[in-house]
């Protein structure tokens, strides 16, 4: 029965992709009387299939080796290229997490777009979403991964959109979709190269390659900063992280696995492609600058935002900022086990803020406050959720943050350092933001607000029991270590990181106004960390203007040059024939006369040339 299960894990991927084939009678229209609820319920049955299916094979692949699966799709000549899929205990538990946060998702989404009109569009969109972040967790292919990658980012410009009548989503959807695809073309040009170098596109072909490859120090840095360019766009890392705080104008359920899995994809992706990585040291740097520069800085923007969301947008960034710079510094298990911890507590946290923005129509932080004596549950989800995340002993970040102190601690101190300032600000920003919101004085949209229904209730109540119980899962599973064997000092200061942040943002002074200070210091640092350092305007003075202006002037010259040439040809055709039509007397000695007179002149043109 387990090697049934094994041979058709692949079907899992495709439960979502059959939900969302089944919600097209609905999504177009065709099946109108009973509303869209039932496409709801097809598709959440169908990702309820899945889970089941990817838990019994995970309990069929522990502590067995890894099995490969080979499909081939097309054999001409000497290319063959094949779907390789991988089943293990690692890849299995990647999909199933994908699977079991997604039927929670939904679940939570019945409730959260109960009125909403475009129902099925949503819930088949989230089918697509589903099936591409399971086959991506299983696939062993670098042809068929980057397939995978591309429905993600066709996904994600479908979701941001779907509130396309309004236009600020519109734009939204517009600038995700295109800063994805500049790191996908740098991405696919790193594909085609190694296909020509390595001859394949099965990650266990190229491990083999990059072995023994022996590749010039230009030819590997090219081609390493190609690889790392897509997952730096699918992760939100600098220069391409400002497409996820403009996400955020997307529904709620679609921004609870956007910023858990979604975004993970793209580093899980980069895990992949670490052993081909190595060939390139100034690719494994690269990880290591764009990482820390996103980690520190995304970390200072989400404390000066007033959006619930995008403050917590911004530190997803953040976090995976972490994940680079442990996948640079060659330490994969460090990496995942972070984007595991991370998924976990930004689902709750995010499902949390779905239940506030639902029963306040507001994601401002400065028309929150008093709401936690009116939503309980809401509360306990958001409080359980940040102390998950901010490294609180024993939840599920600390061992993360806990593992990576202890390799950097004696022999990187410097990125030691900046794991413990994205903690520290990381408790700060959430601290700030239960305050705000939970906190303080009741305000007018705060002061009838009632607690979520019971769809989006127990998903809440289920993702604070898998917080709790991660820790324990991660033992049993022998993922974090004996307490024998933890390094005393990274974890004390781990703790007193967190502890630090969550006094300066219990103690720091907050304005609902959120007015500018009057002094200019403070105003400007305001401006600064509230604008994204400007980069938004500087991409706009330089790569916007500089691309606009070329398509002014390409414009120009097609319109006047290309197509003045062409309406001059047209225009000589048009005026020749109208002068030759009056030569047609019908006098046979008139047309022979023509004749003569044309080879004359062609003669001497010939003879002319020939002098």
């Amino acid at each position: 029965m387990n090697d049934i299960l094994v041979q058709t894990s692949w079907w899992v991927p495709c439960y979502g992709l059959l939900g969302a084939l089944l919600t097209l009678p609905w999504s177009m229209g065709l099946v109108k009387q009973s509303g869209p609820r039932p496409a709801a319920y097809f598709n959440l049955l169908m990702t309820l299939l899945a889970l089941v299916h990817g838990t019994l094979v995970f309990q069929g692949t522990l502590h067995r080796e890894p099995i490969q699966l080979v499909y081939h799709w097309l054999n001409v000549a000497d290319f063959d290229l094949t779907f390789l899929i991988e089943v293990s205990s690692t890849t299995t538990g990647v999909m199933e997490l994908v699977t079991s946060l997604s039927f929670l998702a939904q679940l939570f989404a019945i409730g959260y777009m109960e009125k909403d009109w475009a129902l099925a569009r949503f819930f088949g969109l989230m089918g697509f979403f589903e099936a591409a972040m399971s086959g991506l967790a299983i696939s062993n292919s670098l042809f068929l991964s980057y397939a995978l990658l591309e429905m993600l980012t066709l996904s994600t410009y479908l979701l941001v959109g779907f509130w396309y009548a309004q236009p600020l989503v519109v734009t939204a959807a517009r600038d995700a979709f295109l800063t994805k695809r500049v790191g996908d073309i740098l991405l696919l040009m790193g594909v085609v190269t190694l296909s020509v170098f390595a001859g394949s596109l099965n990650f266990p072909d190229l491990y083999d390659w990059a072995e023994t490859a022996t590749l010039s120090p230009l030819a590997a840095t090219l081609l390493g900063l190609g690889l790392i360019a897509g997952p730096s766009g699918k992760c939100a890392q600098f220069p391409f992280h400002l497409w996820l705080d403009e996400a955020m104008e997307g529904p709620n359920p679609a921004s609870i696995l956007r910023n858990s899995v979604v975004v993970s994809t793209g580093a899980y992706f980069l895990i992949k492609l670490q052993p081909i990585l190595n060939l390139s040291p100034v690719a494994l740097t690269a990880l290591v600058v764009i990482g820390s520069i996103t980690a520190i800085g995304e970390s200072l923007v989400a404390i000066a935002q007033i959006d619930l969301k995008r403050a917590l947008s911004h530190s997803t960034s953040a976090y995976l900022g972490l994940v680079f710079i442990a996948v640079g510094m060659q330490w994969t298990n460090v990496a995942l086990l972070l984007l595991f911890t991370h998924a976990i507590a930004k689902a709750l946290i995010f499902m949390s803020v779905g239940g506030l923005i639902v029963t306040t129509n507001t994601q401002d932080l400065t028309e929150y406050g008093g709401i936690w004596s009116r939503m309980p549950a809401t509360t306990t989800s958001f409080v359980v959720g940040a102390l998950a995340l901010v490294g609180i002993l024993p939840l599920g970040c600390f061992w993360a943050f806990e593992r990576g102190l202890d390799i950097y601690w004696y022999d990187q101190p410097l990125l030691a350092a900046i794991v413990l300032v994205v903690n520290l600000l990381s408790a700060i920003n959430l601290t700030r933001i239960f305050r705000l919101v939970f906190l303080g004085p009741i305000q007018p949209k705060t002061r009838r607000a009632p607690e979520v229904p019971w769809t989006m209730a127990v998903p809440m109540v289920s993702m604070i029991v898998a917080t709790l119980l991660c820790p324990l899962l991660m033992w049993r599973l022998s993922i974090i270590p004996d307490l024998a064997y933890i390094n005393k000092s990274a974890a004390l200061a781990l703790v007193l990181s967190g502890v630090m942040g969550c006094s300066i943002g219990a103690t720091l002074e907050l304005q609902r106004s959120m007015a500018r200070s009057i002094q200019k210091p403070i105003r400007v640092l305001q401006d600064i960390l509230s604008y994204d350092f400007y980069i938004d305007k500087l991409y706009r003075v330089t790569v916007v203007f500089v691309v606009a202006s070329l398509s002014q002037i390409t414009a120009w010259v097609d319109r006047y040059i290309v197509d003045g040439l062409v309406n001059a040809v047209g225009l000589a055709s048009v005026l020749s024939g109208e002068g030759l039509k009056y030569s047609a007397s019908g006098q046979s000695q008139f047309y022979m006369l023509t004749i003569l007179l044309g080879v004359g002149v062609l003669g001497l043109f010939l003879t002319w040339s020939l002098w």
